[in-house]
């Protein structure tokens, strides 16, 4: 049995999934560019290491939205060779984000 516009739906959701992994990727690259002028300018006391640690979790959050947004793409159309893109996807993208929170968590011992 179809349900009707189950797949626009999440097709959608698909959609605002990946429009939110980028908005928070641009949102910390901003956020990091601008702590990193105003720290270069001596108006604000915050320490390099510090930026970069928040702009990495801003990364490795953006990235757990593209995941999810490939995750409900593939949904809809299940071939296998959408599943092997997608498990190649996903690979990549927790690998970059291990060692994203791993040099993250290096940032803290640092600090």
């Amino acid at each position: 049995m179809d349900i009707p516009y189950v797949p626009e739906i999440i097709h959608l959701f698909a959609l605002v999934f990946s429009v939110i992994g980028v908005a928070l990727v641009i949102y910390g690259g901003i956020r990091a560019a601008v702590e990193l002028i105003l720290s270069g300018f001596h108006r604000k006391a915050t320490s390099r290491s510090k930026i970069k640690r928040e702009f990495t979790g801003y990364i490795v959050f953006g990235l757990e939205f593209f995941i999810a947004g490939d995750v409900l793409t593939t949904v809809l159309n299940p071939t296998l060779e959408d599943l092997t893109l997608l498990g190649a996807v996903v690979l990549i993208r927790v690998i970059l984000g291990y060692f994203l929170e791993k040099e993250s968590k290096e940032f803290d011992i640092e600090s």
